[in-house]
C-alpha cells in the first residue's frame, strides 16, 4: 500500500472512530488516561469483552484510586469487584501483586516504556504497548485481536499471532499512526469489520481492502 493510499485509510478509519459510539470508546472514557487506571483496566480488559470490562472497572475505581489502595484491598473484594470478567480470580491475584512489585522495581511509580512495563505481573505486550500509548502519550503499537484480524484482512501483512503483527506493523506503520491504529480498529472490528460476516456493503474503507479470509 503506498503512503498516500495508507495516509487515506488511516483518516477514514480515525473519521469512523470519531463518529461510532462503539463499546471501547464507552471504555476508555471510565477508564481515563492515567497510568494505574489505564494498567488496571487494560489486565482485566484481556480476554473479556469491552461492555463487561467497563462495568467491572466503573466499581473498581469507586473504591480503588491507587496502587497503595490496590495492596490494601482483600483479595475476595477485589475478586467480587471485578466479577464476571474473564479469569476474575486470575486477574485479581495478578492485579495484588503489582504494588508489590512496582514498589520493589521501579520506586512505586509505574514506568512508562513497554520492556520495564512486562516485568510487571499479568502484564504482556499488548497491555505495556496500551500504556504507553494512552497514559504518557508515547510511540507504541497495541495489537489485540482486533487488530492482528484487520490487518490482515486488509492485506497490510500476513501473520499468525498478535506478536507477529505487531512487529511487521513496527516495519511498515508511519510512527505517527502507531498511537492510534489500536483504538482505530477496535471500535471499527466491534461494529463494522466482524470476525464472521463483516458488513462489507458500505464500508468507509471498502476500497482499500483486499478482503483476506471474507
Amino acid at each position: 500500500m503506498t503512503p498516500g493510499a495508507l495516509s487515506s485509510l488511516h483518516r477514514r478509519l480515525t473519521r469512523y472512530f470519531r463518529e461510532t459510539q462503539s463499546p471501547v470508546v464507552r471504555f476508555m472514557e471510565v477508564r481515563s488516561f492515567a497510568p494505574f487506571h489505564v494498567l488496571v483496566a487494560t489486565i482485566l480488559s484481556a480476554r473479556t469483552k469491552d461492555q463487561t470490562t467497563t462495568a467491572a472497572v466503573e466499581r473498581l475505581f469507586k473504591v480503588v484510586h491507587s496502587l497503595d489502595e490496590l495492596d490494601s484491598i482483600p483479595l475476595k473484594k477485589l475478586e467480587t469487584l471485578i466479577f464476571p470478567v474473564g479469569f476474575y480470580r486470575t486477574k485479581a491475584r495478578m492485579l495484588k501483586k503489582l504494588p508489590e512489585a512496582v514498589n520493589r522495581l521501579y520506586d512505586g511509580s509505574i514506568p512508562s516504556t513497554v520492556e520495564e512495563l512486562v516485568n510487571l505481573p499479568g502484564v504482556g505486550r499488548k497491555t505495556a504497548n496500551l500504556v504507553v500509548t494512552e497514559a504518557f502519550d508515547k510511540p507504541g503499537i497495541c495489537v489485540d485481536v482486533h487488530v492482528h484480524r484487520i490487518s490482515n484482512r486488509l492485506g497490510l501483512l500476513k501473520t499468525r499471532t498478535p506478536a507477529e503483527t505487531e512487529q511487521v506493523l513496527r516495519k511498515i506503520l508511519p510512527r505517527k499512526y502507531w498511537k492510534t491504529w489500536n483504538r482505530n480498529l477496535v471500535a471499527f472490528g466491534q461494529t463494522l469489520c466482524l470476525p464472521r460476516h463483516p458488513h462489507c456493503p458500505g464500508c468507509p474503507i471498502h476500497d482499500s481492502c483486499r478482503r483476506i479470509g471474507v
